[in-house]
């Protein structure tokens, strides 16, 4: 049993870009796909598909790489099913000065922190991106 999808979806991304992988399969499920929306807008995955492994629902996930190195060099998970983070729009990190992004579960949906900041609304941080 998963306890945290969100946690699962990116440790596989870390794991898979540390291995050099192209592409990397996670099971599906409406939150992940969210947030693999804001981080295929962003720039920091190249796409996602949904598809079938043995009959089960996946998502598959194309990774980004430039020159060989990964998009994303660094990817966290701030709340989490212990302690969940919420902010509002004005206390909405900043991450690595602007160059990265944060993932922000809101009312209106999942966004980056400055799309949340945008629309002044505040939310749950979902996970960090740089």
């Amino acid at each position: 049993m998963m306890t945290d999808p969100i946690a699962d979806l990116l440790t596989r991304i870390r794991n898979a870009q540390t291995a050099a992988k192209i592409s990397v399969n996670v099971d599906l499920a409406k939150m992940k796909r969210a947030v693999l929306e804001v981080l295929k807008e962003e720039g920091y995955i190249e796409g996602y598909s949904m598809g079938e492994v043995n009959g089960k629902p996946v998502i598959d996930i194309k990774l980004g790489y430039r020159h060989g190195e990964p998009v994303i060099s660094d990817i966290r998970r701030v709340s989490r099913p212990g302690l969940r983070v919420y902010r509002g729009a004005d206390d909405l990190p900043t991450v690595n000065g602007g160059l990265g992004i944060a993932v922000i579960s809101t009312s209106r949906g999942v966004m980056t922190d400055r799309a949340a900041r945008k629309a002044e609304i505040g939310g749950e941080v979902v996970c960090t991106v740089n």
